[in-house]
């Protein structure tokens, strides 16, 4: 329809410009207008009843703005001829041209001629207070016409339709709570906002819950009934949400806090312009408070709980990322302290975490890189007071954190299995280095090793093919190398670890129970384990302090328990009548030293001694005539 005609154009050519041409988008012409009064006025005259009849809503418009003609459908669209007739009404103000500047400009443009047509999507409000969305469509007739043609299609059941669409796609069909998506969108567009709004507290929260158990009633009682708990959750979610937008407004209301379904058992609760974490620690106080009472479900009457994690922050300086990985760590807490309670974000736990996190994703590469190194830690003959022993220590030279004992990482070790690579390490370099003090020293009876054995690398290896493979490397007898394992799990060997022992018991390694008389002290399973030495745990030796016990000590504040001494007394007299030697762990003072010895103890470790040392430190310590006290 662009270009120029030769003449005036037939209301037919009228109509099927409009219906064929109306969703071609705007685009540049270089036509004149012409003579608005008379062209527009021909135009109305050679319009013949099909114009009329036409179902598509038209109106001839001059130049100027303003209405020529309209047809029925246009009338009745707009509301029976509103405020009387639409002749002579100006165009822009029926259909809402002028309410952006963009779309009003592209309007003038048009009627100047200068620009094809214009397309765009409108709501209008009828005088009986209803409303309609309605596409807009204007496109020039031809030039000697001076006029161009309105046209007006209601788009409502559409824009209903793509509501409802929209509303499902954003939607959980369980709970008909927000989705993951408008979840995210809505936590997006709140972070995007604080960072360029100065209203509001510049403050996000939020809290992330689970079902404890959740699973089970899937289980037990279908997923139907599994529905409807979910949807009875986040009715009572809502109310929660609601409840605390009225409390936070003193009473009137205020835009409640989002509640979603983020899938499976976890829901959300957002708190946009959040006041602190009192404010999130009494929302998730609340829903606790409500989730705890039993759910009726068509007969049946369930208890559930939640775990909960709540995380309140600065919106400048979070991400949509971080709050929720923050979110996700503090309800993993939640559950590992016990389930049914909420906990608040911890920045130092959470290093913490990233710490363990850090070294687990480098431990075993760390073992090639040659990052470990031992330090040993004498045992003493409490009798004599000689070095009969070391227990072999391993440390960590992280490039990160420094200097690691084995506290911060064997059990990540154990976790994710290098213990087995990095035990093997520690054997082979504990039992060369003991044959190195042996052949450094000829003239002194040598001494053993003992190296701390973890219980998955009796499972995850052949271990007694290990330790006969490196004694065999490295010269040392088998009677110098002693094995510690802790009493939990030695207690609890069964099948291989069990057979593992009694060959290496066989092959004359010493086996020795760590931490004694913590763990389950099954005394009747001691007699058969294939063990030669028990090791008390410090915790009963820290009570010797004194040489003599103080009168309603409990052992709990420094000041000695007596029971400890009848205890230690009674486990040294049973390790000896099973042909057993005893070490006490922990030995700091000459009091302590001066009972155990009393006691029959037969080795003592601990920092009256020495502390763990490097390999050169126990060689000067052999070269001596006695062991010198710390």
């Amino acid at each position: 329809m662009s270009g120029t005609s030769q003449g005036p154009a037939p209301a037919s050519d009228l109509v099927r410009s409009a219906t064929t041409e109306r969703h071609v988008e705007a685009s540049d012409v270089s036509a004149a207008p012409g003579t608005a009064d008379t062209s527009a006025r021909a135009v109305v005259e050679s319009t013949p009843s099909a114009f009329s009849a036409a179902p598509l809503a038209m109106a001839v418009v001059d130049r100027e703005g303003r209405v020529v003609t309209a047809n029925a459908a246009m009338e009745t669209l707009l509301g029976n001829g509103v405020a009387g007739p639409l002749a002579g009404r100006v165009a822009a103000e029926l259909v809402d041209l002028a309410a952006d500047t963009r779309t009003w400009h592209a309007y003038r443009e048009v009627l100047r001629g200068r620009q094809a047509r214009l397309r765009c999507t409108r709501r209008l409000k009828r005088p009986d207070g209803t409303s309609l969305w309605v596409q807009v469509s204007v496109a020039p007739l031809p030039e000697e016409e001076g006029a161009v043609l309105l046209s007006v299609t209601d788009i409502s059941a559409n824009r209903q339709l793509q509501a409802r669409l929209q509303h499902l796609q954003l939607h959980d069909p369980v709970t008909r709570l927000p989705n993951r998506t408008l979840f995210f969108e809505r936590l997006a567009a709140a972070l995007e906002r604080d960072a360029y709004e100065e209203s509001g507290t510049g403050r996000i929260g939020l809290v992330y819950l689970d079902l404890d158990g959740f699973k089970a009633v899937n289980d037990t009682l279908g997923h139907r009934v599994g529905d409807r708990l979910l949807s009875a959750v986040a009715e009572r979610l809502t109310r929660c949400a609601e409840a605390a937008a009225y409390g936070r407004s003193a009473g009137a209301p205020a835009t409640a806090p989002l509640v979603a379904r983020l899938g499976g058992d976890e829901f959300a609760v957002l708190v946009e312009d959040s006041t602190g974490t009192e404010q999130l620690a009494d929302l998730a106080e609340s829903v606790l408070r409500t989730l705890q009472a039993p759910f009726d479900l068509a007969g049946q009457r369930l208890s559930v709980s939640a775990s909960i994690g709540v995380v309140e922050r600065q919106s400048a300086s979070t991400t949509a990322t971080g709050l929720m990985q923050a979110a996700d760590t503090t309800l993993y807490w939640a559950k590992a302290d016990g389930k049914s309670r909420w906990t608040l974000f911890d920045p130092e736990r959470n290093a913490h975490r990233m710490t363990r996190q850090a070294l687990s994703s480098t431990l075993r590469a760390a073992v090639g890189r040659g990052e470990f190194v031992l330090e040993y830690q004498p045992l003493v003959g409490m009798a004599q007071g000689e070095v009969r022993g070391v227990e072999a220590l391993v440390r960590w030279h992280h490039p990160q954190f420094g200097l690691l004992t084995p506290n911060r990482f064997i059990s990540l070790a154990e976790e994710d299995g290098s213990i087995v690579q990095l035990g093997r390490w520690i054997l082979a370099t504990a039992c060369r280095q003991a044959r190195r003090w042996q052949l450094d020293h000829p003239g002194r009876a040598p001494i053993f090793v003992s190296v701390n054995v973890a219980v998955r690398q009796v499972w995850d290896s052949d271990l007694v093919a290990d330790v006969a493979e490196i004694l065999s490397e490295t010269g040392l007898a088998p009677h110098l190398l002693q094995l510690e394992l802790t009493e939990s799990a030695l207690m609890g060997s069964a099948g291989r670890p069990l057979q593992a022992l009694k060959a290496l018991s066989d092959m004359g390694v010493r086996i020795a129970i760590d931490d004694f008389g913590t763990g389950y002290s099954n005394l009747a399973y001691l007699s058969r384990l294939p063990v030669s030495v028990l090791k008390l745990d410090g915790a009963f030796v820290r009570g010797f302090q004194y040489e003599t016990p103080q009168e309603g000590g409990t052992g709990d504040d420094g000041v000695p328990n007596p029971a400890d001494e009848i205890i230690v007394e009674a486990l040294v007299q049973l390790a000896h009548r099973l042909g057993l030697t005893v070490t006490a762990e922990g030995v700091e003072t000459d009091a302590q030293a001066s009972r155990l010895r009393r006691l029959g103890c037969d080795t003592g470790q601990g920092w009256l001694y020495s502390r763990a040392v490097s390999p050169e430190r126990i060689g000067e310590l052999l070269g001596a005539a006695a062991c010198p006290q710390a």
